[in-house]
């Protein structure tokens, strides 16, 4: 009875594993697909995002497949040719058909969404501003895809998707079982504030530790997984790296103007000592940015000559943030109310870029001192000697290095108010897992509606999990039903061995 009672038990738990095993095996893959285009001021890039169908309202499934930088400028530098915005998204859109599945093109949902560079330019020339996204509709309906929409986004808006991607991606939105248990215990902030900058605008987001009445246009609500969020947020317009320097060159170009006026040159801290540029008055002065800072000058050509003084290119910077007013509890600047910071941050787009062509980001976070120091070293060093060790890079964009790390400092530190205690709270992140940090991968995840306001019903263990403690369940009890039966029953070979 024994032996049989002991075969039946093996054979009741290798029948529970193979009904364990043979029940997860995974599925045939059943993969979605969606496209992003961010049409920022100064490039435009198409991502290609992937998702298992069966999981799409789970958190931190979605993943970046693809991203292809379109050639060019972005779709606002085509103002006086609005008929080849459209046609400068081909190649990429080509890129995206070959990597998706073509029986899947006509199931995927494509969107553009446009930025800073075309709020300035709907601003600046609505009729043209039109046109532009006139083309990149006719483009994107020509394409395979499922056309879902080309529009201008706000300044809250990408403040807003840049949080939820992060978030997202990071999986603070969504916990169940143990892991909701050991977050609830947490006493750190459940979610991670979002730091944006672009060409034309940067946007700071984060979920205040106190609610406040004040200001309450810069709050922004969403319900996401079942759980309400109070989300502060705002948008510099004007404030992006690219317009930054254009209101710092105009600031410069008023304050020395009777100097200018005799020889049309400055002399410009922000860049290389050697280095040397000539810009168009016209250019310098004909976007909402500047515009307003407009004067009369005998030239129509400006010189600049660099002189690579990081402190006094801080202080100039300094001027671009208006300090003096504040109607509000706290601000940031230009009267812009900001509640206490809260938490860590997530800092991306140009943040990420400039401090890592530094060497600023690694994963041990450098103190504020560090990062001052090495900025100013950069650009203390002479223009032919940084063009000599950075050959590889576009000489626009590596002589706007020093300015562009000078303002960032600035910015976070003058700017938003964050000091050498906090600082270390702040992370670089180009990328979190596969996927780049932006507020692409939170546009497209609102408009599919792959967070849900609800949490979805689940029991409280996975499948997987459940089949996995019955079977163990089952041994555990055999085992002792077994084990029962002997102490009490003692079968004869073993009364014959105690005796």
């Amino acid at each position: 009875i024994l032996l049989v009672l002991g075969f039946l038990s093996t054979l009741a738990a290798i029948a529970l594993i193979t009904v364990a095993v043979t029940q997860n095996q995974p599925l045939p893959k059943n993969t979605k697909y969606g496209i992003v285009l961010d049409a920022g001021s100064s490039h435009t890039n198409l991502y290609v995002y992937e998702w298992p169908a069966e999981k799409e309202n789970d958190t931190g499934v979605v993943q970046q497949v693809e991203v292809c930088k379109v050639e060019g400028p972005g779709i606002s530098g085509y103002s006086h040719a609005t008929e080849e915005a459209g046609p400068s998204l081909v190649q990429c859109l080509r890129q995206a058909e070959e990597v998706i599945p073509s029986k899947q093109h006509q199931e995927t949902p494509v969107y553009l969404g446009a930025t800073a560079g075309m709020r300035l330019l709907s601003l600046e020339n609505k009729n043209a501003a039109d046109k532009v996204l006139s083309s990149v509709e006719k483009t994107l309906r020509s394409a395979p895809f499922s056309f879902q929409g080309a529009r201008i986004i706000s300044g809250q808006e990408e403040g807003a998707y840049g949080w939820i991607t992060i978030n997202y991606l990071l999986g603070n939105f969504k916990q169940s079982g143990w892991t909701k248990l050991l977050h609830s215990l947490k006493s750190i902030s459940e979610t991670s504030g979002a730091l944006d900058l672009g060409g034309a605008s940067t946007q700071i987001t984060f979920v205040p530790d106190e609610i406040s009445s004040e200001s309450p246009e810069n709050l922004l609500y969403f319900r996401l997984y079942g759980k309400d969020y109070r989300v502060y947020t705002h948008s510099f317009l004007c404030y992006g790296k690219d317009q930054a320097l254009q209101q710092k060159l105009a600031r410069d170009l008023q304050a020395s103007a009777s100097v200018v006026a005799e020889n049309s040159s400055i002399l410009d801290p922000c860049f290389h000592q050697g280095y040397q540029r000539t810009i168009s008055i016209s250019d310098l002065f004909k976007n909402p940015c500047t515009s307003v800072k407009k004067k009369q000058f005998p030239f129509s050509q400006l010189y600049i000559e660099g002189e690579g003084n990081y402190e006094m290119c801080r202080r100039n910077i300094q001027n671009l943030f208006n300090k003096t007013n504040c109607p509000y509890s706290s601000c940031s600047f230009n009267g812009i109310y900001l509640p206490p910071l809260q938490g860590d941050f997530g800092a991306f787009s140009a943040f990420y870029f400039v401090m890592n062509f530094l060497n600023l980001t690694n994963e041990s976070p450098f103190a504020l001192d560090k990062v001052a120091s090495a900025v100013q070293s950069f650009c203390a060093r002479p223009w032919h000697e940084v063009k000599l060790a950075y050959h590889q890079i576009k000489e626009k964009y590596l002589s706007e290095y020093c300015f562009s790390g000078a303002y960032i400092l600035s910015l976070l530190e003058n700017g938003y108010e964050f000091t050498k205690e906090n600082w270390q709270r702040i992370h670089f992140l180009g990328k979190i897992g596969s996927s780049d940090a932006g507020w692409t991968l939170g546009y497209m995840l609102n408009l599919t509606n792959m967070i849900p306001a609800e949490e979805p019903a689940a029991p409280p263990l996975s499948h997987g999990s459940y089949v996995g403690l019955m079977v163990l369940c089952s041994v555990v009890l055999v085992s002792v039903l077994l084990l029962a039966w002997l102490l009490f029953h003692k079968p004869k070979c073993l009364q014959k061995g105690i005796v």
